[in-house]
């Protein structure tokens, strides 16, 4: 009987469910909120419609960045799906490298979600390793 395994669907408010799992969530704007989990970077989240747009913030990279470490990070992307490595330009003066993901809500499971969050922190650890050879 030991190996019995019960799988459960029930739904969730994404604030509150995100709270069950430990995570501290700030609601930035109505439609924005800071979702940090123990030490790691927060991560950003928008809901748009039925999609949820995930972004985390990697830092400022134009004054080291040249066309290697852009090559680097597009064969990284292969290594880190389902997030990939993005610059956010929305402010010229300060253009960031990011990690982004994307889900449609209609139907979003736990798991689903909980994925996104061990993908981006992967993905963290991946672009450490990159980026230490250019912070040296």
């Amino acid at each position: 009987m030991s190996n019995v395994t019960i799988a459960t669907r029930r739904e969730s408010e994404l604030i509150s469910f995100l709270r069950l799992n430990d995570f501290g969530v700030e609601e930035i704007s109505e439609n924005i909120l800071r979702v940090t989990h123990l030490e790691e970077l927060p991560v950003f989240i928008s809901i748009n419609g039925n999609n949820m747009y995930f972004e985390l913030d990697l830092g400022n990279i134009s004054s080291f960045a040249d066309k290697d470490l852009y090559f680097k990070l597009l064969d990284l992307n292969t290594e880190i799906l389902p997030v990939s490595f993005a610059i956010n330009n929305s402010n010229p003066d300060d253009p960031r490298l990011v990690l982004v993901e994307s889900r449609e809500t209609g139907d979003l499971s736990d798991q689903e979600l909980l994925a996104v969050f061990d993908a981006l922190q992967l993905a963290v650890d991946k672009a450490e390793v990159l980026l230490a050879g250019y912070l040296n």
